[in-house]
């Protein structure tokens, strides 16, 4: 496993679709960091970290809407480590017209293209849900 993210995005797409009520995921750091995002921004119902091993765990639990379809329509790696994805603080994306986010990797921490935008900063465009 090359990409630890898209790793993580690919088991959270993977377990939506088949409308798992949670996912696990071995943790890190980062993401750590993309759930709190996806939690706070209502993609997920709930996230832990499970200290088991080395590593530890992290434990998604996914959100589906009335008709049980999947919140997270779609989830998209954008820098990848072949090819890293930087933006200047005016070339911030919008993800389906500002219906969705871009996380992004700023020297201020992990945070969304709306907080980046509106913090003023740049940074590493990690990946884009909608």
């Amino acid at each position: 496993m090359t990409d630890p993210i898209a790793d993580m995005l690919a088991r959270i797409r993977n377990a939506s679709l088949v409308r798992h009520k949670t996912v696990e995921i071995p943790a890190s750091k980062m993401k750590l960091a993309i759930a709190k995002i996806l939690k706070e921004e209502g993609y997920i119902d709930d996230y832990r970290f499970i200290q088991e091993g080395p590593q530890g765990k992290i434990e998604i639990v996914l959100r589906y809407d009335e008709n049980k379809r999947p919140v997270i329509a779609g989830m998209r790696k954008v820098s990848k480590p072949g090819r890293r994805v930087y933006v200047k603080k005016d070339e911030l994306p919008k993800v389906m017209g500002g219906y969705g986010i871009a996380i992004i990797s700023t020297s201020q921490g992990i945070m969304t293209d709306h907080e980046a935008r509106r913090r003023g900063i740049g940074g590493e465009v990690i990946c884009e849900v909608w």
